[in-house]
């Protein structure tokens, strides 16, 4: 019997098997892809994600691996631009997913994580209420069943391992946008560039390689227009709500296919019962307008590992441990999802919104500090 089962190798599971791992825990991580592999995201790594990238000993090896450092950040709202130029502290970086989930998969294997790539859930073992293990199909098209002292989804939005246990939703909000990116070359950026106005959420970050991702999103309503003429729409849009990026533009190459995706939903999931826990989208998923959602499991990784840790080590009964753990995220979470909420709203940010950006950027670089 294994110390747990991680469902899911990205930005959350990875993670987690590797923490535990160094922790001494036998820990088995299963994923349905095969690494490297490409995953829809904003890619984007906040301060304090990269923080969380240092403190494990990985950050040297996503910036090696040719995505750069972003010490210079601009960002617009409505009528106001943000004062969060040219920071001091940990900076941000946005590698692609190709690069930055491989690495994280690798580290967890070198931890001493069991990771199988290509590998299947077709179901989750109980022994009454209790999550006990997985039966799934392995590479080589075997069914394999394992056991487990508990069963981590990690498994994004639409967790497998959510769906099986039921795991119950709260503060769900309707999803009320949709969006479009890519990656350009040729085009100049100071680093990350942020304009939310009029209807339009436009965003620009520098990549791998001298590769830009360039990507907008705009009402749901605005959609099925839109993916009649992807890129012209977007150019199109581009032009208005930055006039300066559009010039940039000129002559600059779009690399790879257009990526996009419509109403995205909201939910706070809750992420522990008998035997199973969730962590990053699977336990909570907000609009990507923000670029969190990378952060935000790095974050679940490290406080879900810790409470396991406590009750692992006698300190706490698991279920007081995971209260912890579901108490811990939503307090991290709570002003960015409501932030990010109103948003999306309309795409419109009132000047009491930018008030609100401010502050929560202001905590999220306190975290990132503390982290440092």
């Amino acid at each position: 019997m294994h110390d747990a089962i991680v469902v899911g190798a990205r930005c959350a599971g990875s993670p987690i098997a590797m923490l535990l791992a160094r922790a001494g825990y036998d820990v088995l991580v299963v994923d349905r892809a095969s690494f490297p592999s490409d995953t829809l995201s904003t890619h984007y790594i906040t301060p304090e994600g990269t923080a969380s990238l240092a403190a494990w000993g990985l950050l040297d090896r996503v910036v090696a691996a040719g995505a750069p450092l972003i010490t210079t950040t601009r960002i617009q709202m409505g009528s106001t631009a943000m004062p969060v130029a040219d920071r001091d502290g940990p900076p941000a970086v946005c590698p692609r997913r190709t690069l930055l989930d491989k690495l994280l998969v690798d580290a967890a294997r070198e931890a001493g994580a069991e990771v199988r790539e290509g590998f299947s859930v077709r179901e989750l073992t109980f022994d009454g209420e209790r999550v006990t293990g997985i039966r799934g199909q392995g590479a080589d098209g075997k069914e394999v069943a394992e056991s487990a002292k508990i069963v981590i989804g990690a498994d994004g939005k639409n967790s497998f391992v959510a769906k099986s246990v039921n795991a119950p939703e709260y503060q769900v909000v309707a999803g009320t946008t949709c969006g479009y990116y890519s990656y350009w070359t040729g085009v100049e950026t100071p680093g990350c560039e942020v304009t939310v106005a009029d209807g339009r959420g436009l965003f620009v970050f520098q990549s791998n390689d001298g590769q830009v991702c360039i990507g907008m999103e705009r009402p749901a309503s605005e959609f099925a227009t839109w993916k009649k003429d992807i890129e012209g729409e977007l150019m199109r849009q581009i032009a208005i709500a930055s006039p300066n990026l559009a010039e940039r533009m000129k002559g600059a190459k779009r690399v790879e296919k257009m990526q996009g995706a419509v109403m995205l939903p909201n939910f706070y999931r809750k992420p522990f019962g008998p035997g199973w826990a969730l962590a990053g989208d699977a336990g909570f998923h907000k609009d990507p307008i923000m670029g969190q959602g990378i952060t935000d499991a790095f974050r679940d990784a490290t406080m879900l590992t810790d409470a396991l840790k406590e009750a692992w080590s006698g300190k706490q009964e698991m279920d007081a441990a995971l209260a912890g753990y579901e108490a811990a995220r939503n307090a991290a979470t709570a002003m960015m999802y409501q932030i990010t909420n109103m948003i999306c709203a309309d795409l419109n940010p009132s000047p009491q919104l930018q008030m609100m950006m401010q502050m929560g950027m202001e905590q999220q670089m306190a975290a990132a500090a503390g982290k440092a």
